[in-house]
């Protein structure tokens, strides 16, 4: 494939998600092939200890549009996300869960709503959340506190399945937990941000890697932050900024 920019860029982290690997392409790349003019698929692999690279390398034979790009060591989801983004070609870019939970059939409605209003990003709202009731208290109460202190309004940060324009990400600042922040760090920046309801299914195989004890010290500090590039940030608009 050459270097001439692409219509859509699907960026997905992956970490140890051996099982699910093989079973997302099968199901997103159809779809993909529907709903897009052209696209690639971007598989971060964030130095993975399972058979998730192997796996990886085998499917290129079978996707011509996938890419595969390797972390020499673990950097977390947000690493992984930016990594995407700056190896992006599409216009507009994916963003998705690597473990099935994100329905793909959501996407062709993602890029509708996007290209009809013309927003910066589009962000998912997960219908009916399948995880336990610890993972969606936790989700609801940072939701509310995140909020609260940031002055913003999104109802499912956690939520990384979006659709975000490329050209609006060259100032959006790389830290652990960005990816949480992307819509109201866009905001800051004076651009327009929805949110739409997607689906939501059960992990069925591989382990999640987050939970209450390793986000909520860390995501009220992350908050704070947000609360201090708020005054912080010159907004698009101000400096003419396409």
């Amino acid at each position: 494939m050459s270097d001439h920019a692409l219509f859509l860029s699907v960026v997905i982290p992956i970490y140890n998600e051996a099982e699910n690997v093989t079973p997302l392409l099968a199901e997103l790349v159809p779809i993909l092939e529907k709903s897009a003019r052209d696209f690639e698929i971007l598989c971060i692999n964030d130095a993975s200890t399972d058979n998730s690279l192997s796996r990886l390398e085998e499917l290129k034979k079978s996707y011509p549009q996938l890419r595969v790009i390797t972390h020499r060591v673990n950097c977390g989801e947000s690493a992984a996300t930016a990594t995407g983004f700056q190896q992006a070609r599409g216009q507009y870019i994916v963003t998705m869960d690597g473990d099935l939970q994100n329905d793909p059939a959501d996407i062709p409605t993602l890029l509708h709503i996007i290209e009809q209003r013309k927003l910066a990003a589009v962000c998912g709202i997960r219908r009916k959340r399948e995880d336990d009731w610890i993972k969606r208290l936790s989700s609801r109460t940072a939701n509310a506190v995140r909020n609260l202190i940031t002055g913003d309004d999104i109802s499912d940060a956690g939520c990384t399945f979006r659709i975000l324009r490329r050209n609006t990400l060259s100032e959006i600042p790389v830290f652990n937990g960005m990816h949480r922040f992307l819509p109201t760090m866009l905001r800051f920046q004076g651009y327009e941000v929805e949110e739409v309801l997607v689906n939501h299914r059960p992990r069925t195989m591989g382990v999640s890697k987050y939970g209450v004890g390793n986000r909520l010290f860390r995501g009220l500090i992350d908050c704070i932050a947000m609360r201090w590039l708020q005054m912080r940030t010159v907004p698009a608009d101000r400096c003419n900024r396409q």
